[in-house]
């Protein structure tokens, strides 16, 4: 232990605190911290609010049933996990939802990067990892719905302080912050930086895309021209990670030649 955990507990979640901690960029969100739901994602998705020209923000204490990508739940403690997501409204003609997940993971890369986090990774499509281990999930869905504005909830949830003997389902590895930062004021000034981030890199998104955003990722993939496998949908493939396409599409050196993953049902490993 790097002496987190004090820190991380003494802090409750509080919209004010995390608006003062936004600064100048308060008025951009619209932030709602609950004690305690299902999903933060489900929330949003199933009752969006109205367009107030801002990003909301639904921030849980706890969650009893997050969900992660391709039907996985994603486990949380209260105090020692960071679960919320965001309402994100693009103007027509955005190019969503092309490689929006791996713009919110470089974006929580750089936030914690810039706190001096070390050996930060991005698995695609939408991974967080510490020198391999898992750090932080992202969900990313789209607002149903033709002739609306364009619009996607970003769930993100983050190991802060794990649990003595936790495991994560279908994920070996895994850490958190309190392994690998030794100062960190509390979570509202954490999801502040989060927030910050975020805006700035779908601003530059909206404006040209993720090709703007693939060489910060591809500087950061954990795969980068290592051996990997493809699996799910009843098929396999086995090449070398070459890096990702401007659509946020996984490109697979074989040998038939590049082959272009774009489902995020896929899961993605090391090849032995």
């Amino acid at each position: 232990m790097t002496g987190l955990s004090s820190a991380l507990l003494s802090f409750p979640l509080d919209a004010d605190a995390i608006s003062r901690e936004l600064g100048d960029l308060a008025p951009a969100f619209e932030l709602h911290v609950i004690a305690e739901c299902a999903s933060t994602n489900s929330a949003l998705m199933e009752a969006p609010p109205a367009d107030s020209g801002r990003t909301h923000v639904l921030v849980a204490e706890r969650q009893t049933a997050g969900r992660g990508r391709r039907g996985r739940q994603w486990q949380s403690w209260p105090g020692g996990s960071l679960t919320f997501s965001t309402l994100w409204r693009f103007a027509p003609g955005a190019p969503v939802p092309a490689g929006l997940s791996l713009v919110a993971g470089l974006a929580v890369v750089r936030a914690l990067e810039k706190l001096g986090v070390p050996g930060l990774q991005l698995k695609w499509p939408n991974d967080v990892l510490i020198h391999g281990d898992k750090l932080a999930g992202i969900l990313v869905e789209l607002l149903p719905g033709r002739g609306r504005t364009p619009a996607a909830v970003v769930g993100i949830g983050l190991n802060l302080l794990l649990p003595p003997g936790a495991s994560i389902p279908d994920q070996p590895a895994v850490t958190d912050l309190d392994s690998h930062l030794t100062l960190l004021a509390d979570r509202n000034a954490l999801l502040a930086r989060l927030l910050r981030e975020l805006h700035t890199l779908f601003e530059t998104y909206a404006a040209a895309g993720f090709s703007a955003l693939r060489g910060a990722w591809q500087q950061r993939n954990a795969f980068a021209d290592l051996p990997v496998r493809i699996s799910g949908e009843g098929s396999q493939l086995v090449g070398v990670c070459v890096g990702v396409d401007d659509d946020g599409a996984l490109l697979v050196r074989t040998d038939s030649g590049i082959a272009r993953i774009l489902s995020g049902e896929v899961s993605l490993r090391a090849a032995s």
